[in-house]
């Protein structure tokens, strides 16, 4: 069977689709006012990891007009050990009536502990309409630039997380991310989001096979491995979509237009 990927929450033109519950778990690093714009319209639930409550009250400021832009923008939560979140900006967020829970587990991160949360909210809801409810996507804005040790965290943790959810990415100003399974995968290109370029990276694996349509340099039947080929700075191909299959996880990744 053929996976199919598609990034609609990166176009601020696309319409939310009702019948694709989506959550934006924003962390500790920076980013653009007009990507968090974008990917919170397209999201339904939002949550702060610890300090990225800070980020997302920074990156919002009161209009020329004295309107404050923060008060459209109040995450449903802010969760975390809280050792980065700054006073002000807790005081701010529960005058605003938005859960501030502190989780001191040191067995966690706080990206863990948000996801956490969302699988609790999950559980509710299937509790309460007496159903399986539908898996939220999930888009983490952050956790690819910063500290090493945080990126490579990222990296593990949805590697991890493949197993129990079928959908999540990591976004940046510069770039959009997420692991393919093993198997085969059909990647629809929005080339009015996406740059050129392009990578597939062999991280959590000690390598794979890789098979691929829709890029510059293809692959076919090429082993990929930290110790051999690792596939950076190849290009999308205009018009076209890309396919790739792969005998284990691998990372995807894309550039992104600038906002």
């Amino acid at each position: 069977m053929v996976v199919k990927w598609s990034i609609p929450f990166l176009d601020p033109q696309a319409s939310k689709d009702p019948n694709v519950p989506r959550a934006l778990i924003i962390l500790n690093q920076p980013f653009g006012a007009a990507l968090l714009k974008t990917l919170w319209a397209a999201c339904e639930w939002h949550c702060c990891a610890d300090g990225g409550a800070n980020r997302l009250h920074d990156a919002l400021s009161i209009t020329s007009s004295g309107s404050d832009l923060r008060t459209s923008f109040l995450p449903d939560m802010v969760k975390g050990d809280l050792d980065s979140l700054r006073e002000d900006v807790k005081l701010y967020y529960t005058s605003q009536s938005v859960p501030v829970i502190h989780d001191a587990d040191q067995d966690s991160t706080d990206l863990m502990k948000c996801v956490q949360a969302l699988e609790e909210k999950e559980r509710i809801t299937g509790r309460e309409i007496k159903s399986c409810p539908k898996q939220f996507e999930i888009v983490i804005l952050g956790g690819l630039s910063g500290r090493l040790d945080q990126t490579v965290h990222t990296l593990s943790y949805l590697h991890k997380l493949r197993k129990t959810r079928k959908r999540v990415y990591t976004v940046t100003d510069d770039n959009v991310a997420w692991v393919l399974d093993e198997g085969e995968h059909l990647i629809h290109i929005n080339h009015d989001v996406l740059g050129q370029t392009c990578g597939l990276l062999p991280v959590g694996v000690d390598s794979t096979i890789l098979t691929t349509t829709g890029l510059r340099w293809n692959l076919e039947q090429a082993e990929s491995s930290f110790d051999g080929l690792v596939s950076t700075s190849n290009h999308l191909v205009p018009g076209q979509d890309v396919m790739i299959k792969t005998s284990k996880p691998i990372w995807w990744c894309a550039e992104l237009r600038l906002c």
